[in-house]
């Protein structure tokens, strides 16, 4: 038995009043009780209960990653299941969804049978497959999608790159239409920004570098909406960047299309002019690119206004020396898995906290696990997956301390603040502070 005390609630709803004792037995939640209630039950505990106090924190619904990369099978050497699942945990999520772009690719049932088996045993959050949406991940023929999902695929996607066939993005969304999952899509014209280094404009002709043209995005986002119509199948569209694809996003949704989308915190915090100011620092070298200043500002409006359905950390993790070389040689992607939460919260609270905090955690909880299926809220009954939230805990960012493997990230060394304290996995405190 563990009893979470004292705590303010979350309940994947409303924030509610006061001050809250929640009780886990076993995996579930056995009470959810207002602090003043029940003094004698609270009072009586066994030589077996854990007793944590939580005076000051949040507890909320366990937050969920839709967007990571595990690098496993293949590729271990960059991440792996294990160390991903515990970096997750560390971040304040209990489950997390890894992308298929292994080697080889997650594109048949029994890839994603190992993924799931182990993901259910590494001992940090627990990590749930994704399946290729083409074989090999070529854009060109749908996979076994039935066989998959019955291994415990979530989602389907070719991430890291778009489905590069218009008509084999069709026959999947119509094929996903019967298994109720959604097609998340990268969306990117690889006509457009093959080459390029960086977003396109002021700062790439100031750097001298080759730029990605927001074009890009657009096409990608506007392609994939008007095949979801067309279709009326379930799409996902994946670490939105433009302001222009949010709008369409916008408008797509308002005509009563089945689409969520999802947003990143670095395209949330950072734009392309830190990469002059960090020294052109691969750290900053993403796909899709950091963008504009009005851009990010976008995006915070999109996540004000209920456009942007989740947060996403599209955690990318690489070895040293695939990263610390020179920007154009270094590989596309950012590490963030263990302070994604921090960097998103802090941020929020720089900007004078622009809007209610229930809507952010929506953003990690209900947003994300309705894209999936999975239901978050603390409810008696409930599954115990739950995420404890320190709003004012002031820490700073040390990438040698990641479970992680990467160890390059631009959030390093910097302070934020509020920061995951505690995640809890099915009755099990997998992370604590």
């Amino acid at each position: 038995m563990i009893w979470l005390r004292n705590a303010m609630l979350y309940d994947g709803k409303t924030l509610r009043d006061g001050s809250w004792d929640i009780c886990i037995e076993g995996s579930r939640i056995a009470k959810v009780i207002p602090c003043e209630a029940e003094k004698t039950a609270l009072n009586s505990k066994g030589a077996s209960c854990l007793d944590r106090d939580l005076r000051g924190c949040l507890v909320c619904p366990g937050f969920v990653d839709i967007h990571a990369h595990f690098r496993d099978p293949g590729q271990t050497w960059r991440e792996d299941i294990e160390s991903g699942s515990k970096a997750a945990a560390v971040g304040g999520f209990t489950h997390v969804v890894a992308m298929p772009n292994t080697d080889p690719p997650v594109d048949d049932p029994s890839g994603v049978r190992y993924v799931a088996e182990k993901g259910r045993q590494a001992g940090g959050a627990v990590v749930l497959p994704a399946g290729a949406a083409t074989v090999g991940r070529q854009g060109r023929t749908i996979t076994e999608m039935i066989g998959m999902a019955k291994e415990g695929a979530v989602l389907f996607t070719d991430d890291g790159s778009p489905v590069l066939s218009s008509k084999a993005m069709r026959i999947a969304l119509l094929y996903l239409k019967d298994l109720n999952i959604p097609l998340m899509e990268h969306p990117e014209e690889v006509s457009l920004s093959e080459g390029g280094q960086m977003n396109e404009g002021r700062i790439s002709a100031l750097c001298g570098l080759k730029g990605i043209p927001r074009s890009s995005e657009i096409i990608g986002v506007d392609r994939a909406i008007a095949l979801c119509k067309e279709t009326k199948g379930r799409l996902h569209l994946t670490h939105v960047s433009t302001k222009e694809a949010l709008e369409s996003i916008r408008k797509a949704k308002a005509e009563g299309l089945n689409l969520t989308c999802d947003v990143t915190p670095h395209h949330l915090v950072f734009d392309d002019e830190m990469i002059v100011k960090s020294g052109y620092s691969p750290a900053f070298k993403v796909n899709p690119p950091l963008r504009t200043k009005d851009d990010v500002e976008a995006l915070w409006e999109g996540l004000k206004d209920g456009t942007v359905d989740a947060i996403a950390t599209d955690h990318a993790p690489y070895h040293v020396d695939e990263k610390d070389l020179t920007f154009e040689e270094a590989k596309f992607g950012i590490a963030s898995l263990e302070c994604a939460v921090a960097v998103v919260l802090d941020e929020w609270d720089k900007r004078g906290k622009p809007f209610d905090l229930s809507r952010l955690l929506g953003l990690f909880t209900a947003g994300p696990g309705g894209v999936i299926g999975m239901d978050r809220t603390i409810k008696v009954g409930g599954k115990a997956d739950i995420t404890v939230i320190d709003l004012n805990r002031e820490q700073k960012v040390d990438v040698r301390r990641w479970k992680s493997k990467a160890r390059i990230s631009p959030y390093d060394s910097l302070t934020l603040k509020g920061w995951p304290v505690m995640t809890v996995v099915a009755g099990e405190i997998r992370h604590a502070l």
